[in-house]
């Protein structure tokens, strides 16, 4: 990773925002997966991050990006998605100079590969890195660097939790992955997932430990739950994981 501004958090995290700059976030919406994609900016120095963009709404996350005055460094996936194909490759593209990001552990290729402990750094701020796996083995929750917010991917859905039922998914591995790695946030910490289906846009992490009718059972009750869900295939999967595990560094066709 040299080169890369990436550190292990605890050595080399950004600082917090002073009084008055807050961070600049814009949470956006695609709606055939229900993908929710995150800009995180800095006011001040203007860097900017995207975690999880979708190929077919990535115009429209650059033209906001070109709007806002900000500079994309980094297009970041928290795992390879099997229900629509990132836009990492095609803002590679768009924006010259962003990189495409995503865990080493997912097998997909990007120009930069992160672990658990690894911050993204932006500005003055600085995205942590914490391995989530059980929906994928390649899960990560991404943590703002003052632990106010948490993009948490598939692995914590509001009132909910990703399938485990493919991709070399793990029931035990997703409810051990969220209790220490997300519950031991702070309650307030603002949880932001990568979907929701019911018209909801955030969570709290209290709220997730004490209401997430999935993830308050036991863990032997929560396996046996994910075990019987019975849903349908994913209707992209075919298309998506192969096009995700190449898309971080493929240049889409014009």
């Amino acid at each position: 990773m040299a080169g890369v501004a990436l550190r292990v958090a605890g050595r080399q995290l950004s600082q917090r925002s002073g009084p008055g700059v807050p961070i600049l976030m814009r949470q956006m919406f695609e709606p055939v997966s229900c993908t929710y994609t995150y800009l995180l900016g800095d006011r001040e120095t203007r860097e900017a991050v995207l975690i999880d963009p979708v190929l077919e709404t990535a115009p429209r996350d650059a033209q906001l990006v070109k709007e806002l005055g900000l500079r994309l460094l980094y297009a970041v996936n928290t795992h390879c998605h099997a229900d629509h194909i990132t836009g990492s490759g095609m803002l590679r593209s768009l924006l010259p100079g962003c990189r495409s990001v995503i865990s080493r552990l997912s097998g997909a290729q990007a120009d930069v590969h992160i672990e658990d402990g690894d911050s993204i750094r932006f500005g003055r701020f600085a995205l942590e890195t914490r391995a989530s796996p059980g929906h994928t083995p390649g899960c990560v929750t991404f943590v703002l660097n003052d632990h106010s917010m948490a993009f948490t991917g598939d692995a914590l859905l509001i009132r909910g939790c990703g399938r485990t039922d493919f991709q070399q998914g793990c029931a035990k591995t997703l409810y051990h992955s969220v209790h220490k790695k997300i519950f031991t946030l702070p309650g307030e910490c603002l949880v932001y997932p990568a979907h929701d289906y019911h018209g909801l846009t955030v969570s709290t992490v209290e709220e997730e430990r004490t209401l997430n009718p999935r993830l308050t059972l036991s863990c032997e009750e929560f396996v046996k739950v994910m075990d019987h869900l019975n849903l349908p295939k994913p209707q992209q999967i075919d298309v998506a994981v192969p096009a995700n595990m190449r898309c971080g560094v493929q240049t889409p066709p014009s």
